[in-house]
């Protein structure tokens, strides 16, 4: 038994001296400090959307509502467009979402071919429009000729391919190895199998992060429906009634600051119990909770796909 004591390694134990306990806790106190100021703001704009709208005229609100109170988010959520606001943006954000990734992945899969004739033409040409844009007159007078105006369709076709997302995934694919794409070929597999069958279950992290990044786009997209939709109010996306409500509770509180009769009021603005402040604090938790909640879902596969995408090839 002695023997065999004697015959067993040993296992050392690393010492910890002064300063790794020293590291240790500079480390612990910088990100406390980072997760404090990244987390506050946060929960800052939650508590003011939380708390009735006179009390927060005073100020001093921290990160917890001084007096509780929902009516801003009720102003919200009874506005009679806000539903089919957000029903558009949800179907703008899924379709939008998937058809970049097959059109945009499908462009990648193709420039990421070394056997492509012409690829480092397609390449350049694909990377113009990335630094020089055509303006927004040029770009207004194409899509009108497309007859994109005014329809559910503008917010989907000009923004299929996305080439900063295109660079990604393309870079991303070349580090595959060739030797899946061979074989799968002597198999008798053509192009689309290839690229459904092979690449795209391998290539998880850099899709769930391109995912991303249409989601977030399409969702809190402004500026196309602003431009484009003019005239079909059916169409306009929740990021556009939002500001309405806001431009709404403001206009309502100067009214009241001008000793605006009630009626007055009343027709500005549904809004007597909320004031621009709470109402834009509201408005903004409402926009960005739905991207906050998914995000924790594709954080592991984001850092991945950002960063071999953007090394590889």
């Amino acid at each position: 038994m002695a023997a065999e004591k004697a015959m067993k390694p040993h296992k050392m134990k690393s010492k910890k001296v002064v300063s790794d306990y020293v590291i240790s806790i500079v480390i612990f106190i910088v990100m406390t400090v980072v997760f404090i100021t990244t987390l506050y703001p946060f929960l800052n704009s939650l508590a003011i959307s939380l708390n009735d709208a006179d009390d927060t005229t005073r100020g001093g609100i921290s990160i917890f509502p001084r007096v509780f109170s929902v009516d801003s988010y009720r102003s919200i959520f009874t506005n009679p467009k806000i539903w089919k606001a957000y029903g558009v943006t949800i179907a703008r954000t899924v379709i939008g979402t998937i058809g970049g990734l097959l059109v945009t992945g499908a462009m990648a899969f193709a420039l990421s071919r070394k056997s492509l004739v012409g690829r480092r033409f397609y390449t350049i040409f694909c990377l113009i429009p990335m630094y020089f844009g055509g303006g927004l007159i040029p770009t207004y007078i194409v899509i009108r000729s497309l007859g994109l105006v005014n329809t559910f369709w503008v917010f989907i076709i000009p923004s299929l391919v996305n080439v900063w997302n295109l660079i990604l995934m393309r870079s991303y694919f070349s580090g595959v190895p060739e030797a899946l794409e061979e074989s799968s070929r002597i198999d008798g597999a053509n192009y689309f199998t290839v690229f459904f069958r092979i690449f795209w279950p391998v290539s998880t992290p850099i899709i769930a992060t391109i995912a991303l990044y249409f989601g977030v786009q399409h969702w809190n997209d402004w500026y196309m429906p602003t431009i484009y939709i003019t005239n079909n109010e059916d169409l306009k996306p929740m990021t556009c009634v939002l500001l309405s409500i806001i431009n709404e509770a403001s206009y309502a509180e100067r009214m009241a600051a001008a000793g605006a009769g009630q009626a007055a009021i009343s027709a500005a603005g549904q809004h007597r119990k909320v004031n621009s402040r709470s109402i834009t604090m509201a408005t903004m938790i409402t926009s960005i909770l739905p991207i906050v909640a998914i995000y924790p879902f594709l954080q592991r596969y984001f850092i991945k796909g950002i960063m071999i995408g953007s090394i590889k090839g």
